[in-house]
């Protein structure tokens, strides 16, 4: 068995609704979609030179590769609870750090969910695996192929 066929997809419940949401719209509305655009493209005859029915099928190969990646994430989905109170940093912990004088908070998720836009950073990222297991007044190095930077915990919620 390959290394990564036994991982599981770290999840927050939020994130694993998103995700079936996607899923479900894939499937009930892109997918009948695009088989009606497929259909009406052959129907303007000539395949070999139909621009239209190239691009529909692109499109349909890039749904359906979605629906699998959607599938295999829903089939090995690890859900996380909301973080309690803890000492030390775990996934699904909000945590705030300071940097260079700056205070920061972000969450603590899974690959799947880390969107660092919204302040979620994945439990792999550099910074993410250095401040789990951290604790309140602790200062950890973080090295990122960008930058190293130093994070002091003020808090964990």
């Amino acid at each position: 068995m390959p290394p990564h066929a036994a991982k599981k997809f770290i999840l927050t419940q939020e994130g694993l609704a998103e995700i079936k949401q996607e899923y479900d719209d894939l499937v009930q509305n892109k997918r009948p979609q695009i088989a009606q655009r497929i259909q009406r493209a052959r129907e303007f005859g000539d395949l070999a030179e139909n621009s239209e029915y190239d691009a529909a099928k692109e499109e349909q190969t890039l749904i359906e590769t979605r629906i699998t990646d959607l599938e295999k994430v829903l089939h090995k989905a690890q859900i996380i609870e909301p973080a309690k109170q803890t000492d030390f940093v775990i996934i699904g912990s909000t945590v705030v750090v300071e940097m260079d004088g700056e205070v920061d908070e972000f969450m603590i998720v899974g690959t799947m969910e880390a969107d660092p836009a919204s302040r979620k950073i994945s439990n792999e990222s550099p910074v993410g695996q250095t401040l789990l297991g951290a604790k309140v007044g602790d200062t950890v190095d973080v090295t990122t192929p960008i930058v190293k930077a130093r994070y002091k915990i003020l808090k964990i919620k």
